[in-house]
C-alpha cells in the first residue's frame, strides 16, 4: 500500500468515525474469510458496517477526534464495527462474539466516551432507537385512548337509554 492509498484509508476512517455515533473494536484472530464475510453481511442487514483496519492508520484517523482515547484499544488484528444508532453495532458484535469465540470485543467509543468491552456489552443490552420511539409513542397514546374511552362511555350509555325508551314507546 503506497502513501496515497494510506492517506485515502485514513480519510475514509475519519469520515466513518465522524459520521457514526458508536464505533466498536474487536480482535478477530483465527476467523476465516467466510466468517468475516458473514459478519459483514449481518452488519449490512441491520444498518451497520464492519471494516478490518490497520491499527496505525486507525490511530492516525482518530487524531483530533473526541474519541481519540480509544487508540489504546488498537492492538492486534482489529475489526471496526460502526453504526449511527448507538445500539446496533454493539448488539451486532456482541451477538456475533457469542456464537463465534474467535471474535473478542476490546471496546470502542461513543462520541467522546471511550468504552471498554463491558461498556460495549452494556450498550448491546439497551433497546434500539426504533424500540424506544415505539415505547414513547405508546406511552403518549395511552392517555389519549383512555380519555376517548371515558368521553365515549356516557354518550354510549345515553344512547342506550334513549333507545330503550324509544323501544318501550314503540311497543
Amino acid at each position: 500500500m503506497d502513501r496515497t492509498e494510506k492517506a485515502e484509508v485514513v480519510e475514509t476512517l475519519k469520515s466513518v468515525f465522524n459520521a457514526n455515533s458508536v464505533v466498536v473494536f474487536a480482535h478477530y484472530t483465527g476467523m476465516t474469510v467466510a466468517e468475516l464475510t458473514d459478519l459483514r453481511i449481518k452488519a449490512s442487514a441491520v444498518g451497520a458496517g464492519v471494516k478490518v483496519v490497520k491499527n496505525r492508520l486507525a490511530r492516525l484517523a482518530l487524531e483530533g477526534h473526541p474519541g481519540e482515547g480509544a487508540h489504546v484499544l488498537l492492538k492486534g488484528p482489529t475489526a471496526v464495527a460502526y453504526s449511527e444508532d448507538p445500539t446496533v453495532a454493539p448488539k451486532l458484535m456482541a451477538d456475533f462474539a457469542k456464537s463465534n469465540d474467535k471474535l473478542v470485543l476490546t471496546g470502542g467509543f461513543m462520541g467522546g466516551t471511550v468504552l471498554d468491552a463491558n461498556g460495549v456489552k452494556s450498550l448491546a443490552t439497551l433497546p434500539s432507537l426504533d424500540e424506544l420511539r415505539a415505547k414513547l409513542i405508546g406511552v403518549i397514546q395511552a392517555p389519549a385512548q383512555k380519555i376517548a374511552a371515558v368521553v365515549q362511555t356516557p354518550a354510549g350509555q345515553l344512547a342506550r337509554v334513549l333507545k330503550a325508551y324509544a323501544d318501550k314507546n314503540a311497543a
